[in-house]
């Protein structure tokens, strides 16, 4: 059914379901406090899957992997609107 429904509408019921959703929340960041948890203890999983690594050194690795993800998106991101042609480097 999904296929049938023109991509600009799905954007426009998407967005109008989140701003539904929202509307009933008090506290945004406790609503997502699991969601950031789980996204910032993966970054730690991939460095030392075994649990080998002292706290200290496995948060250490944890963001410098994270900073070189965001960073990744950031280059993939520039190299998009640059193709469009409207490149805010």
């Amino acid at each position: 059914m999904s296929s049938q429904i023109p991509p600009a509408e799905r954007v426009l019921r998407a967005r109008a379901a989140a701003n539904e959703r929202w509307s009933f929340v008090e506290d945004r960041p406790a609503a997502t406090q699991s969601a950031r948890t789980a996204f910032l203890d993966g970054f730690e999983h991939q460095v030392d899957p075994d649990g080998k690594l002292a706290p200290e050194e496995r948060a250490r690795r944890a963001k410098s992997l994270r900073t070189a993800c965001f960073q990744k998106l950031a280059l993939k991101s520039a190299q998009a609107r640059r193709r469009r042609g409207g490149a805010k480097v």
